[in-house]
């Protein structure tokens, strides 16, 4: 009888047992403000509130700075995590090691998404330190700001209290204080050097001293300008965006850094003659009602963990938690859009292609899937409606991201039509951001697709300005170079023609025009000049019997051990030269360089039936 009573008794307790483990389990919930999406594990009340900070920290850096970015092009999403282990979880591979930084909050941003990873239980004496911390990464981020001043800024406002009616802005930090009385100050010298791939950055121990240190040095600037009426800050940051080394422009600004060191050490000593700045915040317009929570399911939240995952660097376990997502829910859309980025990440461009191409056919309003699965098809070379259709979907549905502006402009200098249109495109997406190098050279592309030299070289030297990378400063001396010498042979070229059409009026007289007409005849190109149509072709082999006549004809074989195609442009000037798994040494110059050359070659059919067709690209290949 005792088991008979035994079997359902356990037999309860474990079912008992299970209902708790998953009623116990983290619920996730979205809360919705007029400019951030919040996703939490933390409940109603938490999630609300931490979206009201945001709404309200917002408010303050557009009152205090008109111009900061506080509503960028991209989305952005905050997850709040409970705690330390939920933010494991997700941090970057470079901080899950031992001994580094134990972090409070995170801030990833890209050219698609800005994201905000915050702990909600991080023990600080402004409770959402780390939700300010990480918002003026966002608000305040500036290409080219110099690692100590950015980590400094965000240290200085992630000590504030914001209240219903106003605001404390920098308030003294006790724990950097303590910390940097306990421990020796890094030399300014290094300060300003430390980037992010320094131990002051990562490590533990380092990484304290680096940012409380920037704390330090960016609060005594900060009031020192205010008392003065100086803004030494901002000359600083000017003479580093212009290239000049960070230390000579601390000495430039700041005057002697070891006078200056003196003065730092001497004011952290000082923490009670330290002070913040007030606000008042009453006619903030924060509005409660425009709160909107929404329960996420749990294939929900795993696909929007699983999209910080690969944003962050975690392609691994991004795969493997949307593997999960999408066996519970197959039909979810953003798991097939961030499945299309991991795949993109690790390579497998085809791949990503199919799944943007599912996670549209799941949702034709993802801006990004749209954007990436043309951005991939024309990286493949298509050039078909459907990829102007997608790029133009892009825009459409973010009228303020700047890739889909450039890709599509890039779309139209493949097909080598609609150069004007392209141009402004180009220039929309300059304008939308300036510092990005590649969107200037793109646009010194079209200009000289269109013969636009001067300009071209315009746009260039203004690229050359904001050239940060040693990378990025060659490619754009290399192409200023390829433009001026391209430029020099249209010259030549032209001078060429008035000469010979000189020569041609002197020798026409009576009984010699005919003569001259037949000449000038047999110097026109043989074969007709059509604007790139109809499907494209691809031929890949050695070229072989290159011709080059007058006044800028070429004629070619594409030969591979299966066919020879017979192809020919009027205007080899107007190829798109290009090297696929090679740097050549200089400029192409395909009269000489291409007899013998292993390449593919891009063309179309034309009218005329004696050539296979117009070339309109040639990729060599090593």
């Amino acid at each position: 009888m005792s088991r008979k009573v035994v079997l359902p008794v356990l037999l309860s307790l474990l079912l008992s047992a299970h209902a708790w483990a998953r009623d116990n389990a983290p619920a996730w919930i979205e809360v919705r403000s007029p400019h951030f999406s919040v996703v939490t594990d933390a409940g109603d009340k938490q999630g609300r509130h931490i979206a009201d900070q945001f709404e309200r920290m917002r408010w303050v850096f557009q009152t205090l700075f008109p111009r900061a970015n506080v509503d960028p092009a991209s989305p952005i999403i905050v997850i709040a995590v409970k705690n330390q282990r939920g933010l494991q979880a997700l941090e970057p591979e470079a901080y899950r090691a031992k001994g580094q930084v134990n972090l409070a909050g995170l801030f990833q941003r890209t050219n698609d998404k800005n994201f905000i990873l915050v702990r909600l239980d991080a023990q600080e004496e402004h409770p959402f330190a780390a939700v300010y911390h990480e918002y003026t990464h966002l608000a305040l981020g500036i290409d080219g700001m110099p690692l100590w001043l950015n980590e400094g800024l965000a240290e200085f406002f992630q000590n504030t209290d914001i209240r219903d009616k106003d605001v404390l802005l920098g308030q003294v930090s006790p724990d950097n204080v303590a910390y940097l009385l306990q421990h020796r100050l890094i030399p300014l010298p290094v300060l300003f050097q430390v980037d992010a791939n320094s131990p002051y950055y990562h490590e533990e121990e380092k990484g304290s001293v680096f940012y409380a240190e920037s704390w330090a040095l960016t609060h005594y600037l900060e009031f020192t300008d205010y008392n003065q009426h100086t803004n030494r800050i901002g000359a600083y940051l000017h003479l580093v965006q212009q290239q000049v080394d960070p230390i000579t422009a601390a000495e430039q600004t700041f005057g002697d850094l070891k006078k200056l060191q003196a003065t730092l050490q001497d004011y952290i000593a000082r923490p009670r003659d330290m002070r913040y700045f007030h606000m008042n915040s009453a006619g903030a317009p924060i509005d409660p009602n425009t709160l909107a929570v929404t329960p996420l399911t749990t294939p929900q939240a795993d696909a929007i963990r699983a999209d910080f995952l690969a944003y962050s660097g975690r392609s691994d376990d991004a795969r493997t938690l949307l593997d999960a997502v999408l066996k519970a829910d197959p039909n979810n859309a953003q798991a097939h859009e961030t499945m299309g980025y991991v795949e993109f990440r690790t390579g497998h461009r085809m791949e990503a292609k199919k799944w943007y191409a599912q996670a549209i056919a799941l949702d034709p309003k993802s801006c990004l899937a749209q954007y990436y699965f043309g951005w991939l098809s024309l990286v493949d070379g298509a050039t078909g409606p459907d990829v102007e259709a997608s790029l133009r979907k892009a825009i459409d549905l973010n009228p303020r991201f700047a890739p889909a502006y450039d890709s599509l402009a890039s779309l139209y200098g493949r097909r080598h039509e609609k150069l004007d249109e392209a141009h402004m495109l180009n220039l929309q997406a300059v304008q939308l951001q300036p510092g990005n190098v590649n969107y200037r050279l793109d646009t010194a592309n079209i200009l000289m697709e269109m013969e636009h030299y001067d300009e071209s070289l315009q746009v260039l030297r203004a690229a050359a300005a904001i050239a940060r990378t040693p990378l990025e400063i060659d490619v754009v001396q290399r192409v200023i170079r390829q433009v001026q010498q391209q430029e020099a042979e249209m010259e030549a070229e032209k001078r060429r023609q008035e000469a010979q059409t000189a020569v041609v009026a002197q020798a026409t007289g009576p009984g010699q025009a005919a003569d001259s007409e037949a000449n000038m005849a047999r110097a026109l190109p043989q074969h007709p000049t059509e604007t790139p149509h109809g499907q494209m072709h691809v031929v890949r082999g050695v070229i072989r019997g290159v011709t080059c006549s007058y006044p800028s004809v070429i004629q070619l074989r594409v030969e591979n051990q299966t066919k020879k195609v017979s192809l020919y442009n009027n205007n080899y000037y107007k190829v798109d030269y290009s090297a696929a798994n090679f740097t050549p040494k200089g400029d192409v110059h395909p009269c000489e360089d291409l007899e013998g050359a292993k390449a593919e070659v891009e063309y179309f059919r034309t009218a005329d039936k004696t050539m296979d067709g117009q070339i309109v690209g040639i990729m060599m290949i090593k």
